[in-house]
């Protein structure tokens, strides 16, 4: 006998219904008029063996509205939490008529009676169009920009109103052309499936700007898709047409449903104890900071997780997912295992195996942190490279070093037996964090605004001020600052491998030192295209077409030291600033803030790129040596910070620059 799918799914003359509870005694389906709050039926679904509880309800279309309830032991400390009060979200929806919301209501007691039919939404009967099947646009070592939705197009002035802050906003030509001019190769869209603000927010008058607070995993969020999946299609439609790749960020590690005190919305409702991880005495783990985690050891689970990608895959063409808090998708009874049942199913399934997956390779559970320790189909983001590139920018002693290591693609993090590349997603900021900007202007993070008394978001940021905290118009400072933006992402710019930059750093966006602004959907993350800064975003595109032209930049191949393929120049050299290889002592030096990097291109072509970084708080004569027959030329965009030192035939470069320098054949 064929196992039915889970979900509703339309059928001749009407609609099938499955639902899986491994311990409810009950199940039901309750219908909802079109238009109306009042449920208008409750078919009580016949049980079909291993938990599969299954109905045909005739007469039902496209469209129709529904929810769920259960009914079975009801004992919150034992992790039973059946309640036949509850409508329920059916897990597989793969459209909602409206937002969450937060209403205590949803978490009152059994014993209450309280029936929150009209204020939990309802799933739509959904048959999405399938898409043509093609393989990934993007590939390692290109740039990724993540995207939050809302914050990216709600001010942006070509887009029209009806459609600022929504995914069609995606596909509207001029922004489609801002990120062809930057040349993303893929745009990672921060989450998009429905999601419910956290319980504090609603008496804080604050709403998650983010999305990392899901309840149900394939419907989109109505107020950034209201044209459900096939708004998220079209956009990606649009941006494949332009050469631009789609990534979302997924959050399978837990659900809106929250701590015991939390809402029952849909996967407590039907199986709290199958979907989500208990301890012992029946309390639920916590390694996610925000009241539950998901089971993924758990086959149910696990196909859930499945059935949601393949969704987006099949169904809108995306290329690929950053998965959120990414150890839980691997974690079991003996903690993380990256041979874990869904790893292996991810790798191994026809429909995900080729796409793009990029891990955030940490949650706070024990042994949380696995930077490194991915399956290689997995990209990872690097923190440490955002960590080192900010400490040696910030003036560290000692930080040369470790500079290095993340511009060659952090080969003591990815270098494990077998490895020849490098799965870092290099960034120095992300939408967790301090803004770009923001890195030289707060020497201390300034979350007052999220009603936690600065209590939450991160302590140590490696940042600085430059002498003043927070905004000035001390000239000086303002150009201190400056230049340590263009450094700090030249820098992200010049690393091996894949590069990420946030949606607006590229513009000078600032959250006004707020590095957890998970809360703020306002101006503090809108981006404000009338106060861009055009020169930042002139260089950033300048940065970019330059790794486009020189292939070694993007290349994943760990650096040796020996010749590329193809070439007889060796594929890096680390000089000093007087074209010297560096020398033990140089590398260990406290006080070295200046490194040249010289690249040889992998494609058998004579052309080195190199890369002068001048960490100092003043000016630098750097000699690069030429081959005989060529001479170093500044690379186009990036020449604002070097000057030609004739007699010494070498760059005076500012302090606090980046300069890049192509080999070109030497004028007659």
């Amino acid at each position: 006998m064929t196992r039915p799918r889970l979900g509703a799914h339309v059928e001749d003359g009407g609609v099938r219904f499955a639902v899986w509870s491994g311990a409810a005694e009950r199940v039901w389906v309750c219908l909802f008029s079109r238009y109306g709050w009042e449920e208008s039926d409750r078919i009580e679904l016949a049980p079909a063996g291993d938990g599969l509880f299954t109905g045909f309800v005739p007469g039902m279309g496209e469209g129709e509205r529904y929810g769920l309830r259960a009914d079975g032991r009801y004992d919150p400390p034992a992790g039973f939490w059946f309640d036949p009060w509850k409508l329920l979200v059916d897990p597989y929806a793969l459209r909602i008529d409206f937002p969450y919301r937060y209403n205590a209501t949803c978490a009152a007691p059994r014993w209450q009676q309280s029936d929150t039919g009209g204020i939990v939404p309802k799933a739509l009967v959904t048959t999405p169009r399938a898409v043509p099947r093609q393989a990934p646009l993007f590939r390692p070592g290109g740039l990724i920009y993540e995207v939050a939705v809302r914050a990216f197009t709600r001010l942006h002035p070509s887009v029209p109103e009806e459609q600022r802050g929504t995914v069609a906003a995606l596909a509207h030509p001029a922004v489609v052309e801002h990120l062809v001019r930057l040349g993303v190769g893929a745009v990672e869209l921060m989450p998009v499936t429905a999601t419910i603000d956290e319980r504090h927010l609603p008496a804080l008058g604050l709403r998650n700007a983010w999305g990392y607070n899901p309840v149900t995993f394939m419907a989109l969020d109505p107020r950034l898709a209201p044209g459900g999946i096939a708004e998220l299609r079209d956009a990606v439609a649009a941006l494949h047409a332009a050469g631009i790749a789609v990534i979302l960020d997924v959050v399978f590690n837990h659900t809106g449903e929250s701590d015991a005190l939390g809402p029952t919305l849909s996967l407590r409702g039907l199986d709290n104890r199958a979907y989500y991880r208990h301890d012992a005495a029946g309390r639920l783990v916590n390694d996610t900071g925000c009241g539950n985690t998901l089971d993924c050891a758990q086959p149910v689970v696990i196909d859930l997780v499945l059935a949601s990608l393949r969704h987006f895959v099949l169904n809108a063409g995306v290329d690929g997912f950053r998965f959120d808090l990414a150890p839980v998708l691997g974690r079991g009874p003996g903690g993380f295992d990256p041979g874990a049942p869904l790893l292996a199913a991810i790798a191994s399934d026809p429909v995900l195996s080729d796409r793009i997956l990029i891990a955030e390779p940490w949650d706070i559970g024990p042994d949380g942190y696995q930077l490194g320790k991915f399956p290689g189909n997995f990209l990872e983001w690097n923190d440490r490279c955002r960590d080192d590139v900010r400490r040696f920018w910030r003036g560290d002693s000692g930080a040369v070093g470790q500079l290095a290591t993340r511009l060659a693609g952090s080969s003591d993090v990815f270098a494990r037996p077998g490895a020849a590349s490098t799965r870092s997603v290099n960034f120095v900021a992300a939408h967790d964090g301090f803004a770009l900007a923001d890195i030289p202007r707060y020497g201390r993070k300034h979350n007052e605004a999220n009603g936690e008394q600065n209590r939450d978001g991160h302590d140590e940021n490696f940042s600085w001020n430059d002498g003043v905290e927070g905004e000035t118009d001390e000239p000086a400072i303002v150009e201190r600052r400056r230049r340590d933006v263009f450094g700090l992402v030249s820098t992200l710019f010049a690393s091996r491998g894949t590069v990420m930059l946030t949606a607006g750093d590229e513009i000078g966006r600032t959250q006004h030192g707020n590095n957890n602004a998970y809360a703020q959907d306002n101006a503090t993350t809108w981006l404000d295209w009338a106060k861009r800064d055009t020169a930042l975003e002139a260089h950033v595109a300048a940065l970019s077409a330059l790794r486009a032209s020189f292939p070694a930049l993007g290349d994943t191949a760990f650096l040796t030291g020996q010749p590329a393929p193809g070439s007889t120049l060796p594929d890096v050299a680390w000089l000093d600033e007087t074209g010297t290889p560096l020398t033990d002592a140089a590398w260990n030096d406290p006080d070295r803030h200046r490194l040249t990097m010289v690249l040889a291109s992998a494609a058998g072509e004579p052309a080195r790129l190199a890369v002068l970084v001048n960490g100092d708080r003043r000016g630098v004569v750097f000699t690069v040596p030429a081959r005989p027959g060529h001479e170093w030329v500044p690379a186009a965009g990036t020449e604002r910070d070097i000057q030609w030192v004739l007699a010494d035939d070498g760059f005076f470069v500012q302090p606090r620059s980046v300069v890049f320098l192509l080999e070109a054949a030497a004028a007659d």
